[in-house]
């Protein structure tokens, strides 16, 4: 059984001191956990359809011709009883907050650590997240409809504070809210709070839910959805993406104290990079210059060389901007160079449970640590012709439109993981 250490005085473990992944968790749609995702990325299923039948039927459907997305069937259960909430309470929290206290007990659990354990300890835990829906449909009953319990269940906050509370964490504790880059971000401030020896174990994850029509009704009139409802990443037929919902977490620690306490290792984080796209052509638009600056700074925060990258799961968002500017900067960084049979392999998850927005990052995350852990790289679906805008051959870029073994299975299994938000904060990670 493993438990965290705990010495108050500890010091940093290092600052290139790679972190294990020691505990996956997730709730997505067609996938109530890890391995149920893993069997849905390895059979190629696309997990995006219509609403369920109740899911706007006392708040109204938005009013756009978008109905696809990536939908988990139900949104309110809750053990309430179980986490110690009191049901007057539980009714007025976040439906996320709910979700991220599941997640929460979930990866420790997968991760074969005694939640009572963890008390006490400077566990940290950091979590994306973007929308705050329910809040939207709580306020339509005005001031009547506040109650004493409506400030600590709405505030976003509170999606890592109640974590901490619930489980006696003592470590950072934090919600990012970069966009939808949030949960990789988060990931990426984990693994340095562990280096700093600020966090000896760390949670980081990512909710979204879809719940209230308005933060579907502007993304569609800001033109960021796909009016057919799927994420045609990097091909020809993209035309923006499909949202989904649900939430992943992972269980972090420093690599040296995962071998020692024994830890099972599903994947280990060699470095990241975190940047801004500062001025570009609109707040919006990203920057090619931007995302190879943030390649650049991970790869050499991890030591390790671009050209032995063998596959990256891109933010691959399916938008008519995004996916040239997202491919044009891999092949000025990873791409040059290769040889021409030997491309870079790319894919992307949204293509099969939809764009989690403020949780897409660690969903990217955790389909690159199952394929590593499986040696399987899964197939990114809806690709059949390349996007013009997108010369795949000239980058030394290839979509993995099919599943089948990594390219060098002998060599090391080198992935990356890039996120990018809407005001143009990066993440890149090196698995």
């Amino acid at each position: 059984m493993s438990e965290p250490q705990t010495t108050v005085g500890e010091a940093p473990v290092g600052r290139t001191e790679p972190i294990a992944i020691i505990g996956l968790a997730c709730r997505l749609p067609k996938a109530p956990d890890p391995g149920a995702f893993w069997e849905l990325l390895r059979d190629g299923v696309e997990a995006v359809g219509e609403p369920p039948a109740d899911r706007w039927r006392d708040v109204g459907e938005p009013p756009v011709d978008v109905r696809r997305a990536g939908f988990l069937d139900r949104v309110d259960t809750f053990d309430a009883a179980f986490f110690g909430v009191s049901p007057r309470e539980a009714a007025a929290m976040d439906p996320q907050q709910r979700l991220m206290l599941e997640l929460s007990w979930e990866v420790l659990e997968e991760a074969r650590v005694v939640p009572a354990s963890v008390r006490d300890t400077r566990t940290g835990v950091f979590v994306g997240a973007i929308w705050d829906d329910y809040a939207t449909l709580s306020y339509r009953g005005g001031p009547e409809a506040v109650s004493p319990h409506t400030v600590t269940g709405l505030h976003r906050s509170i999606l890592a504070n109640r974590v901490s509370h619930h489980f006696g964490l003592t470590g950072p504790s934090m919600t990012v809210d970069t966009g939808q880059s949030s949960s990789l971000v988060s990931v990426q401030l984990a693994c340095e709070s562990l280096r700093r020896g600020e966090s000896t174990l760390a949670i980081a994850a990512g909710v979204n839910l879809i719940m209230a029509p308005e933060s579907t009704t502007g993304m569609a009139r800001a033109g960021a959805l796909s009016p057919d409802g799927r994420c045609h990443t990097f091909d020809a037929r993209a035309n923006g993406y499909v949202r989904g919902e649900g939430g992943a977490a992972v269980l972090l620690k420093p690599l040296s104290r995962a071998l020692a306490d024994g830890d099972r290792v599903h994947a280990v984080i060699l470095g990241g990079a975190v940047n801004n796209d500062g001025v570009a052509e609109g707040l919006t638009v990203p920057s090619r210059a931007a995302q190879e600056e943030v390649l650049r700074l991970a790869y050499a925060d991890a030591g390790v060389d671009p050209h032995d990258v063998q596959y990256v799961e891109l933010h691959g968002t399916g938008t008519r901007v995004g996916d040239p500017v997202e491919a044009g900067a891999l092949g000025r960084v990873l791409g040059a160079g290769r040889p021409a049979d030997a491309p870079l392999l790319v894919g992307s998850a949204k293509t099969n449970v939809g764009h989690l927005e403020g949780a897409a990052g660690v969903v990217g995350l955790l389909k690159a640590v199952l394929a590593l852990r499986h040696r399987h790289l899964p197939a990114s679906l809806n690709f059949t012709t390349p996007n013009p805008a997108i010369p795949l051959d000239e980058l030394r870029l290839r979509v993995q439109h099919r599943g089948g073994d990594w390219p060098r299975p002998d060599a090391p299994l080198l992935a990356g993981v890039s996120s990018f938000g809407i005001g143009g904060t990066n993440c890149h990670l090196v698995l």
